[in-house]
C-alpha cells in the first residue's frame, strides 16, 4: 500500500490496487472564516494549501470515503471537483443523504463487512470529543482496510482515544494506523481529536504498528503541533513508530 498525506484529514491510499481518496477537503487557503470560540480566530481555512493540485489528488480515484461531513472533512472544493457517479462511502444513513443532496448518486453506506472490488472496508466506531461536547460534534466513524494481499490498515477518524479504539485494535490488528491528532479543540470542551497522550495510548495498544499522524496544523482550532508530538515521540523513545507527515509526503509499507 502506498498512504499519501494531503492535508489535514485528507488522504490519498492506494490499497490492493485501487485508489482511495479519504476525507477531501480540497478548498484553496484561507477560503472560510476560522472555527469559532477557538484559537487563531485571525487566521481563515485552511490555513495552508493543498500540496499538489485537486486534478492530481483526484485523477484515477476508484472510491471516496467520507468518515464524516464536517466541513474539513467534506468541503464545496470536493463537492464540486469529484464526478457525481463516483464510488462513495459514508458512515449512515443521514450523511448519505447530505451527499446525495449535493448530487451524488453512487453511495453506499459502510458496515462490518463492506467488500469494495475484494478489498474489506469495516466501519469502525469513534468518538469526536469527550462529554457534553459530542451533543454537538456528532457522530463519526473510521475505517479498517482488509486484503490477503496487504497488510492492515485502520484508518481511525475523528477520535479521540477511548474503548472502542481498543476494541477496533485488539480486533483486527492493524500494522499501520492512521490517527486525527491535531488535538482540536475549542475554548470549551477539551479535545475534539487525539492529544498527544492519546498517541501514546494507541502505541502501547498497538505497540508493532506504525502511526502516522495527521489532521495536524491545518485549520484554526489545533492545539497539538506537529514539532511538539515529534519531540514528545522522541523522549518516549517511539519516534521509529511515530510518523508525523508533511503535507504531500507518502509512505509505502
Amino acid at each position: 500500500m502506498n498512504i499519501q498525506q494531503i492535508r489535514n484529514a485528507t488522504l490519498v491510499i492506494d490499497y490492493a490496487g485501487k485508489k482511495f481518496l479519504v476525507d477531501p477537503f480540497l478548498s484553496e487557503k484561507g477560503t472560510f472564516p476560522p472555527f469559532p470560540n477557538s484559537a487563531r480566530q485571525d487566521q481563515k481555512n485552511p490555513l495552508e494549501s493543498l500540496p499538489i493540485s485537486i486534478e492530481e489528488i483526484i485523477a484515477g480515484v476508484d472510491a471516496v470515503i467520507v468518515t464524516h461531513t464536517h466541513i474539513d472533512h467534506w468541503d464545496d472544493a470536493a463537492k464540486e471537483s469529484l464526478p457525481k457517479n463516483i464510488k462513495l462511502f459514508t458512515q449512515n444513513e443521514e450523511d448519505k443523504k447530505e451527499i446525495e443532496d449535493a448530487g451524488f448518486t453512487n453511495i453506499e453506506i459502510l458496515h462490518e463487512n463492506t467488500v469494495f472490488e475484494g478489498i474489506q472496508l469495516i466501519k469502525t466506531k469513534g468518538e469526536h470529543g469527550r462529554g457534553e461536547i459530542l451533543k454537538m460534534t456528532g457522530l463519526v466513524c473510521g475505517v479498517v482496510f482488509k486484503h490477503h494481499d496487504e497488510k492492515t490498515l485502520y484508518v481511525a477518524g475523528d477520535t479521540v482515544w477511548y474503548e472502542e479504539v481498543q476494541k477496533a485494535i485488539d480486533a483486527h490488528n492493524p500494522e499501520i494506523i492512521v490517527v486525527n491528532a491535531g488535538d482540536n479543540q475549542f475554548f470549551e470542551g477539551g479535545s475534539l481529536v487525539m492529544n498527544k497522550e492519546d498517541v501514546y495510548e494507541v502505541h502501547r495498544a498497538a505497540p508493532k504498528a506504525t502511526i502516522i499522524a495527521v489532521h495536524m496544523e491545518a485549520v484554526n482550532h489545533w492545539v497539538l503541533s506537529k514539532e511538539d508530538l515529534k519531540s514528545f515521540t522522541a523522549k518516549k523513545g517511539i519516534s521509529s513508530r511515530i510518523f508525523v507527515p508533511v503535507n504531500g509526503e507518502s509512505y509505502t509499507f
